[in-house]
């Protein structure tokens, strides 16, 4: 049986921003450029959200193998940025009519500032 809550803690890295910003081909410089993200409120290059999303994605088919995902809603109401410990978070809180509803998150562990959370839904085989 699949767990129904599944957690991992992981520094990201510049080089995973440059790698999905080369995939994605966002290369926004607020994601890829040190020097100019220095200048920036954010003082420093932040994750994309589709790449915080990407591995959420990996988590939340963990708790549904059998899901495929159909919806998401999320937002980011502060900053990834790399270096810093995060915990990614995925647990299924709901199923109905074929729809499971897993809440994901992204936590920093040192303050525990939420830098994303939301919902997907996954279809499931009846």
């Amino acid at each position: 049986m699949p767990p129904t809550h599944i957690s991992i803690d992981r520094s990201l890295t510049q080089a995973e921003f440059d790698l999905f910003a080369r995939l994605s081909g966002d290369d926004n410089p607020i994601h890829v450029d040190p020097d100019f993200s220095s200048r920036t409120r954010f003082g420093r290059t932040v994750a994309h959200g589709l790449f915080l999303c990407s591995i959420l994605r990996g988590l939340a088919g963990q708790v549904r193998p059998d899901g495929r995902q159909i919806a998401k809603d999320v937002r980011f109401p502060a900053p990834t940025y790399t270096g810093e410990m995060m915990r990614f978070t995925a647990e299924l809180v709901g199923e109905a009519d074929g729809i499971a509803q897993v809440a994901v998150k992204v936590q920093r562990v040192a303050d525990g500032i939420i830098t994303c959370e939301g919902m997907f839904e996954m279809g499931v085989a009846a």
